[in-house]
């Protein structure tokens, strides 16, 4: 039986990777799903794939780090379908390793922006939502390297940080209200973000994957599975959790 039949799931980043996988099993569960992306091809093929699991939805050109785009993208779904109860905010950035001497300002704003901020407004627009519904649930996309940095990349270890800081604060304030906040910590995922990171340099590759004791990084499906289940009544109990699906990464 689907878990969200009737339900309607938003995901930020949906374009590709783990906002892509996280929209088609939400349909999979059959809830309607809106796909908010900076790339309208890509979202678009996210909506047939949405629409080939079975269910329905729409795709919408949002920018995460702009508050009025984030605005209508909430409001937009309440138009379509009146309501909003999940929300998986996957929207996020990699950053290329740099000492920080050699670091700029324009690469703090990008990454702090698209990896913290944006999940700060996509929360903000949510949850006055939720607020309405009588509930809900959200699962903000962190990182491994939130718990475990990596060296070189300083500005997305912190940026991903800080991710699970407002997850555990604002899942404090609305545990009452009936809206759960989780957060995911996958560790290296085979996802378009993997394939720049590591492009031209399959040391890199090969180093990341030795990272993990299982001895591979992970599909995005794998963290798609994790953000149903933390949506879905299954969790009902479970909010401010920070689950990693990172196959060991931060064991060692």
């Amino acid at each position: 039986m689907a878990f969200f039949t009737g339900k309607v799931a938003l995901v930020t980043g949906g374009s590709s990777g783990i906002g892509r996988a996280t929209a088609v099993a939400f349909a999979r569960q059959g809830a309607k799903v809106v796909v908010a992306s900076r790339r309208v091809a890509e979202g678009e093929e996210t909506i047939g794939l949405v629409k080939a699991a079975g269910s329905e939805g729409f795709f919408i050109k949002t920018d995460v780090t702009n508050e009025a785009d984030i605005k209508t993208m909430v409001e937009k779904t309440i138009t379509a379908y009146d309501r909003l109860d999940y929300a998986c905010n996957s929207a996020g950035m990699e950053q290329q390793p740099t000492p920080i001497t050699e670091q700029t300002e324009e690469t703090f704003d990008q990454i702090v922006n698209i990896n913290f901020k944006g999940i700060w407004l996509s929360m903000k627009h949510q949850i006055s939502q939720m607020l309405q519904n009588g509930g809900g649930a959200i699962v903000n996309i962190s990182s491994a390297a939130a718990i475990r940095p990596i060296p070189g990349i300083h500005l997305y270890n912190a940026s991903k940080e800080a991710v699970l800081g407002l997850t555990k604060s604002v899942a404090l304030d609305y545990a009452k209200s009936g809206i759960r906040v989780n957060a995911i910590c996958p560790g290296g995922v085979k996802t378009e973000m993997f394939e720049r990171f590591t492009k031209d340099n399959p040391q890199a590759a090969d180093a990341i994957i030795q990272m993990h004791p299982m001895g591979r990084v992970g599909e995005s499906e794998e963290i798609a599975d994790g953000v149903v289940w933390l949506c879905s009544d299954q969790a009902s109990f479970v909010t401010g959790q920070i689950l990693a699906i990172d196959g060991g990464f931060i064991l060692q």
